[in-house]
């Protein structure tokens, strides 16, 4: 069964907010087994939502709608859809009772346009909405429905879980959907399918294999259709597997999480604890070690050491060492490594130096040229990397390949010990 979501919202187009709605209303339909063909955007005008109805019901089954429910001038979701749908409104006396009780409780005035909340399309059935005052609807139009809700995302959460969701697990035609995911690090999107390429020439029709890269990560995501989940999920396991054994310490986890994540539950388990001595990525690995609840157990801290008498004073990085190879160098990377690992008493510390742009670069040493360095139990890793000039890039770039070092030492290591 196929299902699209349209969006209606000038501020959506205009980058004023994101369309958040769309992302969590198909990860809710997929995972009852209703694919989402497509997502569309449209302006607060008449005509360009008629024409998104008009191709939406050429393409699925199931049409969703959100926003431009409000009582002012701008949202004309309602009357437009009267007009498609060839009906009228009603005033819901229910929903009514609903609006007038709120503005009672907040001790407001209520408008006309407050009223007209309760009006909804005259074939519909009404979804009501605790949490505001914009009812959804749901409605049949040529043997196909079309549920209208909020734009309000707590709002629409709220009629999708208590109103849509449960209606839709009953609705025929829905396969059976199941996505594995896997994550990878340390191979780029096209080395990747090159390396997997006979097996996913030998997957079965029902089975897709998607690529979903970000800069130093690319997520491989099976998706299975069929009539039969446990089936799906033993079928998707077999070639999860395939894929961890061809990709020896490239693959990382065998579901859709996070480098940061792993690190964070080996260390715990394991009472190692770690720290960082960051430059060019200016603490952003730091940042993401400690979004995680639960990395205090295992982060002791970390030092921004942008200048070179910072890298002496505070890491004990030699004046020589800069002098005679600057701070974007292996020797200086590695003296940080272990310089973060004496000061803050750890097991494992991560060290980062490097030019992150768009300037500073010279013919020796561009742009996106990054030492990082781990140092661990029995000595220092190092490495070189040359990214491109955009600064932002870069930074992650740079992030993700040291949390990727620091993994593969955390796994070489924890097999001598």
């Amino acid at each position: 069964m196929q299902a699209e979501i349209i969006t209606i919202g000038d501020e959506i187009l205009i980058g004023q907010i994101i369309d958040t709605n769309s992302a969590w209303m198909a990860q809710q339909l997929n995972a009852i087994g209703i694919h989402v063909k497509q997502v569309s955007s449209v302006a607060d005008h008449p005509a360009d939502i008629i024409v998104a109805l008009t191709l939406a019901s050429g393409r699925a089954e199931l049409v969703f709608i959100t926003g431009g429910l409000g009582p002012t001038k701008d949202d004309v979701t309602k009357q437009t859809l009267a007009v498609y749908f060839g009906c009228g409104l009603r005033r819901d006396p229910d929903v009514l009772a609903h609006v007038e009780s709120i503005f009672s409780r907040n001790g407001r005035p209520m408008l006309e346009m407050n009223r007209r909340q309760a009006d909804v399309l005259d074939k519909s059935e009404v979804l009501f909405n605790e949490m505001g005052t914009a009812p959804g609807m749901w409605i049949t139009h040529k043997g196909k429905p079309y549920i209208i809700m909020p734009g309000v995302p707590f709002e629409m959460e709220h009629v999708m879980h208590e109103r849509v969701l449960p209606r839709l697990r009953n609705l025929e035609g829905r396969q059976a959907l199941w996505h594995h995911t896997l994550l990878t690090a340390g191979i780029g999107e096209s080395f990747l399918a090159e390396k997997i390429a006979d097996i996913e020439d030998a997957l079965p029709p029902h089975i897709h294999l998607a690529y979903l890269p970000k800069p130093g990560l690319v997520r491989l995501r099976l998706t299975a259709t069929g009539e039969n989940l446990a089936s799906l999920k033993d079928e998707t396991q077999a070639i999860a597997d395939q894929f961890k054994e061809r990709l020896g310490d490239h693959f990382l986890a065998d579901e859709d999480t996070k480098l940061e994540v792993l690190i964070r539950d080996f260390m715990q388990q394991r009472g190692l604890l770690l720290a960082t001595a960051e430059s060019c990525t200016g603490g952003n690995i730091a940042r993401l070690i400690t979004a995680l609840p639960g990395s205090s157990a295992m982060f002791e801290g970390g030092a921004v050491t942008y200048s070179n008498a910072v890298k002496q004073s505070l890491l004990g990085v030699k004046a020589e060492t800069l002098d005679t190879h600057g701070a974007v160098s292996e020797q200086t990377v590695r003296e940080m490594a272990l310089g973060a690992q004496a000061c803050f008493h750890v097991d494992y510390a991560i060290a980062v130096s490097g030019i992150a742009g768009p300037d500073g670069g010279t013919p020796e040493k561009p742009v996106g040229l990054v030492w990082i360095a781990v140092a661990g139990k029995t000595g220092v890793v190092a490495h070189q990397f040359v990214f491109g000039h955009d600064r932002a890039i870069n930074i992650q770039r740079s992030s993700v390949e040291a949390l990727f070092m620091l993994w593969r030492l955390l796994n070489r290591e924890s097999n001598r010990f």
